[in-house]
């Protein structure tokens, strides 16, 4: 007959609780995983599997009634953790989404909405395609992977316990918010200041020849003009998607570090 001490037992369900319960809160705060088409199932699923594969390689996770007020503040701990690992990675994508919302703004399209798979709510029809374009350029870069290998090592540079992220961390995510404002404004200035060119031009046109309707020929004459701006601009999304999401990356790894 089997026999387990109750630290025994503890100690064992500890050191599954707490890994899942981080990695669970990232994949439930990051883009992709904690999207609305993802099943509740597949991300508690996908995450007790994760931590099965990482507790034995994790350090011995403090001895501490899962139920304690300790046990309460760790599982706390590991929630803030994670959600602030996904938290980073939803402002990088977050940041081509107002990018797509100026844009169509200046070009007349902020009437036209769709719902955002990602989010589940609605935004301008520019704005879901930057959503699907940095989807698929998050997978061709592995993104995916590297978020999960982020997350994996995060319980070496911040082990299971009453500490977590520190103040200077957190700070530090509060700073890096303005990021996602400047690779907004980096991917929507090119195509919003050639639309603004569009209007005063539309305006000087309309001061020559008042009986032109404007409204008939200036919104399609914008719309198509926009629709080409942004085939124009795609090559340069790229490299700057790159540098916000390395940029990302680098401020997971300062919330980890202590």
């Amino acid at each position: 007959m089997l026999n387990f001490t109750t630290a025994e037992i503890t100690a064992w369900v500890g050191s599954l609780l707490w890994p899942f319960l981080r990695i669970g809160a990232m994949l439930l705060a990051a883009p992709l995983y904690g999207a609305g088409t993802v099943t509740t199932r597949v991300r508690i699923a996908f995450a007790f599997i994760l931590a099965i594969v990482v507790a034995p390689l994790l350090p011995t996770p403090p001895a501490v009634e899962p139920l304690s007020l300790a046990g309460l503040v760790i599982s706390a701990q590991q929630v803030l953790i994670g959600v602030s690992i996904g938290f980073v990675l939803q402002m990088v994508f977050s940041a081509l989404t107002q990018a797509g919302e100026a844009i169509a703004l200046s070009m007349g399209l902020g009437f036209a909405s769709m719902v955002d798979p990602q989010s589940g709510v609605q935004v301008p029809v520019v704005s879901s395609y930057f959503v699907i374009m940095s989807t698929l350029m998050f997978l061709a870069l592995n993104g995916h992977v590297a978020l999960i290998e982020l997350t994996l090592l995060s319980f070496q540079a911040l082990p299971v316990g009453v500490e977590g992220i520190s103040r200077e961390g957190l700070w530090a995510l509060v700073g890096w918010a303005s990021t996602m404002f400047v690779y907004a404004l980096l991917v929507a200035l090119p195509a919003v200041a050639a639309m603004l060119l569009v209007n005063l031009s539309m305006g000087v046109i309309t001061s020559a020849a008042p009986q032109l309707n404007i409204f008939a020929v200036g919104f399609p004459m914008m719309i198509l003009l926009g629709f080409i701006l942004l085939l124009l601009t795609l090559p340069v999304l790229l490299p700057q998607f790159t540098e916000l999401l390395a940029s990302g990356i680098d401020m997971m790894g300062q919330l980890t570090r202590q």
